[in-house]
């Protein structure tokens, strides 16, 4: 987050900063399709916008996804037309 505030970016903006994130995931579906080289640099650039708008949220990524991790062990799946969905209780 420091390097993102001393070269100007955003770090304030928080609609702002779900758009670019968006943006992030487009370039890198993207360059999967076209199957570029710079495949690995678009997800890790995904990853330091989820992990600036997390430091803006003020949301403990890690406690989020190892908790995200155990409520989804515990969760029951059904096949659906070929799809996994989450078991309705």
């Amino acid at each position: 987050m420091a390097n993102k505030a001393s070269k100007g970016f955003n770090t304030t903006d928080i609609p702002l900063e779900f758009m670019l994130l968006t943006g992030e995931v487009s370039e890198a579906f993207d360059a999967w399709r076209k199957k570029k080289s710079d495949l690995g640099e678009e997800i890790a650039d995904i990853m330091i916008y989820l992990f600036g708008l997390a430091k803006m949220l003020n949301v403990d990524l890690e406690n989020e996804l190892v908790a995200k991790i155990e409520k989804n062990r515990e969760r029951k799946y059904v096949r659906k037309n070929g799809t996994l969905v989450k078991e309705e209780n």
